[in-house]
């Protein structure tokens, strides 16, 4: 038989049609009614016995993709028009030709496919789409990884661009979505059960005019040998929380001169109110910074929590007998020139990992920029950035996301709880991090750039186990690379891993953006603000096409902007002028009066029609003012500096009121406030804290990101919701 090979995988061969549909069948999918003939004679008489009109396929395992070799035939009303498709399928299938299946013609104009495949990283993976000829030409499909809940399945329904034709669609009948539902239960439970089955196509899965779901073509390929990937063994999430507070820090390859990461890292850590101990080593001895360098890690009196490492690579195996000899568990690895470098350096990095396992040490990187807990002031990184403390926790594949991100995070207030690099992560890996922040009291929100997983399976089920406490906020590298994978049925040629990575995030509760400056903005808010409990939004604007935009914005992004109330309209009524819109978006026209704000923000929140507040323009008009002041100072004498002086200081103070009002009404009222500044200055925040508030103020520099945020808030609030519904069912 021909043989199928996948990329990195193993050989495969297929099934017939019917004896794929037998155990399609057993699973409960509903297949096509068909029998298996020998010859035209018994093609005809079975033709009989079903009823025309009638199909005619060729069968043969080694018959895939018969519509494309002209080997189905539709159709067919009579005795001559079977024996000549039985002719025509003969010579074209030749020795591959193991009979023929003759099943009834179905009517419906609507074709679906469904199927799974084993993804190297994921394992077994559900698809489901829009089938017929167009599946890859229009490549409308959707993605999860197996086991499914009912609830995935629904999902998947949703998400088709065409899930129109799931409904009642030129005069058809709306599909039974029960029947599909069940089909792609069924396929997980197959992928669970028969691991020997590597793909499994449904092409098409047809629709009848009355709604009624029928597989008319089925393949499944199977696998002639199992293949198991070897994944690394997780790291205890105690043993790597320790790694964050050393209370002692040996610089192994410390160096006195400037620039260098032997001296770069040293004079962060010992310039940024680190209390712990620290420790200068180098084989050549002497004095660096007037502190005393140990020719050795055994030379130190003291003990050492964490060796931060900077020597060359060819050395570094040779420290860990030192190492384990001492006493130290924890290393910080940041020399480069491991497996990033080719399969010689893939071959070291393996060989020190296997002997820092050996010698109970937990090694992180190599190759990784550092890390920091700004809650005991320990900045062990690259970068001179001190963000404050706070419960946003970080991880990095990258040395430069990672700065920009902690450099962002200091520029607009964002708390962090603790920092990594995790470079190759040759032993601690993204999934241990992750592991680590779900019994970490202090984080409340993970924030994550990720250009690569280790373990698939074991990404995906820790971020679902985490994301129903706290939320993952994922940036991924590389997504426009897609998966080279040669598969034999549509199910596996329509993946990527692009694809599967984006599934794997919707199924985990993942909240997945594409930018980095989103990651913060999801920081900020999901650190800041109480979560929405749906996706009705009040906007208040100080002007009204800035109102508009945010409006249009809201619908883009899936949110609803709905009506006001009367009761509403009347209260506002009483602190507006009469030409106000009477809409959502309320325009508070310019006012100065400056309780304004306070009145209608507050009569918002307590309205039961919205689930947050997006407030516009009510912060920054302090710089407005102030140029304004400026002007006059120069063009119009007969105002005082004091006055106009007076006049600044009443902005600035309104601003701080206003944030402290705002903070209040949200732990009132349980609603998250998005602010839009009008103006920003270099020295403005994204994130305002006031003393013994558990809640924070926010301010985005445009609508698109308050809106942005606040869609992305409500789709993890779904999420939530629908793993608290699965827990009542």
């Amino acid at each position: 038989m021909e043989s199928i090979i996948r990329k990195n995988d193993c050989h495969k061969q297929a099934l017939n049609e019917n004896e794929s549909k037998t155990i399609l069948s057993s699973y409960g999918i509903p297949v096509v009614r068909e029998k298996v003939v020998s010859n035209p004679d018994a093609a005809v008489r079975v033709a009989g016995e079903l009823g025309y009109p009638v199909v005619l396929k060729a069968l043969g395992a080694r018959l895939m993709h018969k519509t494309e070799r002209g080997l189905v035939f539709l159709d067919l009303k009579d005795e001559k028009a079977i024996r000549k498709a039985a002719g025509q399928a003969a010579e074209s299938a030749g020795d591959d030709l193991e009979g023929y299946l003759i099943q009834p013609f179905m009517k419906g104009t609507r074709e679906m496919v469904a199927g799974i495949f084993r993804d190297p990283q994921f394992g077994p993976v559900v698809m489901f789409g829009l089938g017929g000829i167009y599946t890859e030409a229009l490549s409308d499909v959707t993605f999860r990884v197996a086991p499914l809940t009912c609830q995935d399945a629904e999902d998947m329904l949703d998400e088709l661009k065409s899930r129109k034709i799931l409904g009642d669609f030129r005069g058809e009948t709306a599909v039974n979505r029960d029947q599909l539902i069940q089909t792609l239960l069924g396929l997980s439970r197959i992928a669970l059960d028969r691991p020997d089955i590597a793909e499994i196509d449904l092409n098409p899965l047809l629709i009848s005019r009355e709604g009624q779901v029928c597989a008319v073509d089925a393949l499944i390929v199977l696998m002639e040998q199992q293949c198991h990937q070897p994944f690394s063994p997780a790291i205890d999430p105690k043993d790597l929380g320790a790694l964050f507070y050393p209370k002692s820090i040996a610089f192994v390859g410390i160096s006195s001169k400037i620039g260098k990461w032997g001296h770069l890292l040293f004079s962060i850590t010992a310039s940024r109110g680190y209390k712990g101990d620290i420790y200068l080593i180098n084989p050549k001895g002497g004095q660096i910074a007037d502190r005393p360098v140990y020719r050795s890690v055994l030379d130190v009196p003291g003990k050492i929590d964490l060796a931060v490492v900077t020597i060359p690579a060819a050395g570094v195996l040779s420290l860990l007998p030192e190492f384990q000899t001492k006493g130290i568990k924890n290393v910080l690895l940041i020399t480069s020139g491991f497996a990033e470098t080719g399969d010689a350096g893939k071959r070291l990095e393996a060989e020190l990992v296997q002997a820092a396992r050996q010698a109970g040490i937990l090694l992180v990187g190599p190759n990784t920029m550092g890390i920091c807990n700004p809650h005991i002031g320990l900045y062990c990184t690259g970068s001179h950035v001190w963000p404050i403390a706070g419960s946003t926790a970080v991880v990095a594949q990258s040395g430069n996301m990672g700065t920009q991100l902690l450099a962002f995070a200091e520029k607009q207030g964002i708390g962090i709880r603790a920092f990594c690099g995790s470079g190759n992560e040759a032993m601690v890996k993204i999934e241990d991090f992750i592991d680590a922040f779900e019994v970490d009291s202090v984080t409340q929100t993970v924030m994550l750039y990720v250009e690569s997983i280790k373990n698939g399976r074991r990404f995906m089920e820790s971020a679902l186990r985490v994301g129903k406490k706290k939320p993952i906020v994922l940036l991924k590298g590389g997504q426009t690379q897609a998966g080279s994978k040669a598969a034999a049925s549509h199910t596996g040629a329509l993946a990527s891993d692009a694809r599967i990575f984006d599934a794997v995030c919707r199924q985990a509760g993942i909240v997945k953006v594409n930018r980095s400056m989103d990651l913060l903005d999801l920081a900020a808010a999901f650190s800041s603000l109480p979560l929405p409990k749906g996706n009705r939004a009040a906007i208040m604007t100080l002007g009204g096409g800035w109102g508009v935009v945010t409006a249009d914005l809201c619908a883009e992004f899936g949110l609803e902007v709905p009506e006001l109330s009367d009761s509403l309209i009347a209260e506002i009524d009483t602190i507006l002028p009469p030409y106000w819109s009477r809409a959502n978006p309320v325009d508070i026209v310019g006012e100065n009066d400056l309780t304004i704000p306070l009145k209608i923000i507050e009569l918002l929140l307590k309205w039961d029609g919205c689930d947050a507040v997006i407030n516009l323009g009510i912060r920054g008009r302090r710089i407005l003012v102030r140029k304004l002041s400026e002007s006059v100072a120069l063009s119009d004498p007969t105002y005082s500096p004091e006055f106009l002086a007076m006049m600044n200081q009443t902005m600035i103070d309104f601003e701080k009121n206003y944030t402290e009002h705002i903070i209040r009404l949200m732990e009132t009222f349980q609603k998250p406030i998005f602010g839009v500044s009008l103006l920003t200055e270099d020295q403005d925040n994204m994130v305002y804290h006031v003393e013994n508030k558990s809640y924070k103020a926010v301010y985005y520099e445009t609508p698109e990101r308050a809106v942005n945020v606040f869609a992305k808030m409500v789709q993890y609030q779904k999420f939530l919701s629908r793993q608290h519904d699965s827990r009542d069912e």
